[in-house]
């Protein structure tokens, strides 16, 4: 398949997956979303909101295709125009800190190293930008959360967190430490080997994929015999 990862622009709403055109999850209050719920339209939210960050400060997210179809996407932004940041017990977001909130693959992208290589361009943006860091609040657990069974008919903690093993293996670090929704950093002004760490999980995602297609292969050949 051929990848490819482009920078999030005004006229690229059609290009993040579908879950993530209508998650407000970050984007708005909680209680605004419960009280407009029989008249908001999320996705219509999603678009003004990401139009609006991306006026004031700049692209706020990277987006994967896949042979040109929508794979997964990364949004990042400053802290303070993102509602939900504030809720956690492990908030606020430190002050020369961007936010990433999301990290959403397409199933069929999961094996295909889309996720590490939406956090590398992620952080070369930010990087070229001057950011000092790049921080996420992780979720653990939520393979085990019965919500996560809900998966595409609303938004929860466990459809639109990101796993902090996953954050772990990219580099962030704890900074604020808590049993499910731990706050994590990745240092940008400083060499600290992010780029080695993205390469060795791309290595590792690579790994598994090779070995499903030669398990596959390995059936095939037994059923044809």
């Amino acid at each position: 398949m051929s990848m490819r990862i482009s920078p999030l622009t005004l006229d690229g709403f059609d290009q993040l997956p579908r879950h993530s055109r209508r998650c407000v999850f970050w984007e708005m209050d909680p209680a605004a979303v419960h009280s407009s719920r029989d008249f908001s339209d999320p996705e219509f939210e999603k678009e003004a909101w990401l139009s609006m960050v991306m006026l004031e400060w700049g692209s706020c997210g990277q987006v994967a295709t896949l042979d040109g179809k929508p794979a997964g996407c990364a949004l990042y932004s400053p802290p303070g125009v993102v509602p939900r940041a504030k809720l956690f017990p492990t908030s606020p977001v430190s002050p020369d800190a961007v936010l990433l909130t999301t990290m959403r693959l397409e199933p069929a992208a999961e094996l295909d190293g889309v996720g590490p290589s939406l956090i590398q361009a992620v952080v070369g943006d930010l990087v070229r930008r001057g950011v000092r860091a790049l921080e996420a609040f992780g979720i653990r657990g939520a393979q085990d959360d019965p919500a996560a069974m809900r998966r595409g008919q609303e938004c929860t903690p466990a459809d639109c967190m990101i796993d902090a093993e996953f954050l772990a293996d990219m580099g962030f670090e704890v900074v604020a430490a808590h049993h499910r929704y731990p706050r994590m950093r990745l240092e940008l002004d400083r060499d600290h080997g992010w780029k080695a760490d993205v390469e060795s999980a791309l290595e590792r995602l690579l790994a598994v994929a090779s070995l499903s297609m030669t398990d596959i292969e390995q059936k095939s050949t037994v059923g044809v015999l």
